[in-house]
C-alpha cells in the first residue's frame, strides 16, 4: 500500500463511522439482549411509539435508513406481534406500520436496559461529549447526500 492509499483509508469517515457504530450497537444489542431486541428494532418501536402510525416510506426517512433494509428489520416485528405493516386504506401502493399494544409493553421492558447502556456510555464518554457527539453525528443528516433517493 502506497503512502497515498494509506492516508486515504486512515482519513476515511466512514470505515472510522462505521467501526464506531458497530461497537456502540453492539453494547446497546447486549444490554437489550434479555427483552429479546435488538438496538435496531428498539429504536423502530421508540419511532412507532412517538407517532402513531406512518409509512414505511416515512419511517425510513425519520430513521435515515432505506425502505429495503428497513422492511427487513419490520419483518421480526411484525412476526412477534410488536407492529403491524397493513396497505394504506388511501393508496394501496403505501404500507402503514403502526407499533401494538405488545409492542408499546416490549418497548417500555427495554427502556431501563437502554437506559443503563445510554448511562454507562455517558459514564465512559463523558455526558457533555456524548451529547457533543449526537450533535455533530445529527449535523451529518444535513450535509445534503441524498443516498437512497431514487
Amino acid at each position: 500500500m502506497t503512502r497515498t492509499e494509506a492516508d486515504a483509508v486512515g482519513s476515511c469517515n466512514d470505515p472510522t463511522l462505521r467501526k464506531a457504530a458497530r461497537y456502540l450497537g453492539a453494547t446497546y444489542d447486549k444490554a437489550l439482549a434479555p427483552t429479546g431486541l435488538r438496538a435496531t428494532q428498539f429504536s423502530i418501536l421508540q419511532h412507532l411509539s412517538s407517532r402513531g402510525e406512518i409509512t414505511i416510506t416515512r419511517l425510513a426517512e425519520t430513521i435515515a435508513m432505506d425502505r429495503t433494509t428497513l422492511a427487513t428489520n419490520l419483518k421480526p416485528l411484525a412476526r412477534e406481534g410488536l407492529a403491524t405493516v397493513e396497505p394504506s386504506a388511501t393508496d394501496r401502493r403505501a404500507r402503514i406500520v403502526t407499533i401494538t399494544p405488545d409492542g408499546v409493553a416490549r418497548m417500555e421492558a427495554a427502556l431501563p436496559h437502554w437506559r443503563a447502556a445510554q448511562a454507562r456510555f455517558e459514564d465512559n464518554f463523558g455526558a457533555e461529549r456524548a451529547a457533543q457527539l449526537r450533535a455533530v453525528l445529527g449535523d451529518v443528516l444535513d450535509t445534503g447526500f441524498h443516498p437512497w433517493a431514487e
